[in-house]
């Protein structure tokens, strides 16, 4: 009888462990619509308790050469990067090198008065009202097609910020997402580590976490690895859509990397290999605008550290960020206390990597729940 009992007990503990897990096919029927071998697509990672559970591409890299996506297959991040341009401004924190506090002008003594009043926690924290480069530069070419306007830089942009006597904010006040401040934070790096900003991305957080095939793109100095190209769809056929005038500037989005370097960045962050649970505090404690709540334009509110939203889902803790540009689309969801990483990397615009990660985060989080 107690034989019986124990081989019941053992085969209840099977099915509830089998019900618990995700299979490759319910994730791959998520993502069907970019099963191709002529369009698009994305790559996906899942790392489950700080190992990488899933790993799959879905498309094709680019229509030239048709070559499959893979998980070594690099894109460009966007948005996505300013968690390691925060990650280059926290180094040098810890370093002793700079100061959260710090204004604008004290490291940029040319800089217009009005950034007096502009702190690196300003910028790291989308808190600094400065105006958005991208409307300037763009005014500068009047009736002009995008593609005959030149990129600019990182010191581009900063040039930019100088000639302008005001911001659009008193600074703290409110909170607006800044692609400037975060070129401005690139540049920061740049004149306090006395390197470039790829330079020093590549020996503080690229090579000692044996990222591979990261890096910031540099037409002309440097070449991505195993790249995807971005594309957009045009009358339902797709138009490689790669660079854009604002492509080049690099602390606010111009990090290119894969779902496989991704995997040591994940695990950097859990196992606080770069900056400890300490110093990394900072990067995930909401900030609070003195003039009130920070929200959204529509008025939803958000929740914003340094480089990273902080707002839970659906009652669990999530650190994440999407990036969007010319071309590319992609989401790092992060669950800290569930152990769980979804990221989605796409190289066409007419998909919700967030949606879609969300989505596969359910299967996840769902299975993990305990029976009621």
């Amino acid at each position: 009888m107690k034989s019986i009992l124990r081989l019941l007990l053992l085969l209840f503990c099977f099915s509830v462990f089998s019900d618990a897990q995700v299979s490759a096919s319910q994730i791959d029927a998520l993502f069907a619509s970019l099963q191709s071998n002529d369009a698009p697509g994305a790559a996906v990672l899942v790392v489950q308790n700080g190992k990488a559970v899933f790993r799959r591409g879905y498309g094709v890299t680019d229509l030239r050469s048709r070559h499959r996506i893979e998980a070594k297959t690099d894109f460009r991040l966007a948005s996505f990067t300013k968690q390691f341009t925060a990650a280059c401004i926290m180094l040098l924190v810890r370093d002793g090198k700079l100061q959260y506090d710090e204004r604008l002008t004290d490291i940029f003594p040319e800089f217009p008065e009005y950034g007096r009043a502009i702190t690196v926690r300003n910028l790291l924290n989308h808190t600094s009202g400065l105006k958005d480069y991208g409307e300037l530069y763009m005014k500068q070419y009047p009736d002009t097609a995008p593609e005959k306007v030149p990129q600019i830089l990182d010191a581009g942009v900063l040039k930019l910020l100088e000639i302008e006597t005001s911001g659009e904010f008193a600074p703290g006040t409110k909170w607006e997402y800044s692609n400037s401040g975060y070129a401005v934070l690139a540049m920061i790096v740049e004149k306090v580590s006395g390197k470039s900003f790829g330079e020093f991305l590549h020996e503080r957080i690229f090579s000692p976490l044996r990222m591979k095939n990261t890096l910031a793109y540099q037409k002309g100095k440097n070449v991505v690895p195993h790249r995807a190209y971005g594309h957009t769809k045009e009358k339902d056929e797709w138009k490689e859509t790669d660079q854009s005038p604002t492509s080049a500037v690099l602390g606010d989005g111009g990090i290119y990397t894969s779902i496989d370097d991704l995997i040591q960045w994940d695990r950097a962050l859990r196992e606080h290999t770069l900056l400890s649970e300490a110093e990394m505090k900072p990067a995930l404690t909401p900030v609070e605008p003195s003039g009130g709540p920070a929200d959204y334009p529509s008025g939803k509110s958000v929740s914003y550290g340094f480089g990273w939203f902080l707002d839970p889902y659906q009652g669990h803790k999530r650190m994440s960020h999407d990036g969007g540009t010319m071309g590319f689309r992609t989401t790092i969801q992060r669950f800290p206390e569930d152990g769980l990483t979804v990221i989605v990397l796409a190289n066409r615009t007419d998909v919700d990597p967030e949606e879609m990660a969300l989505k596969v985060a359910d299967l996840y989080l769902k299975a993990d729940a305990p029976a009621r």
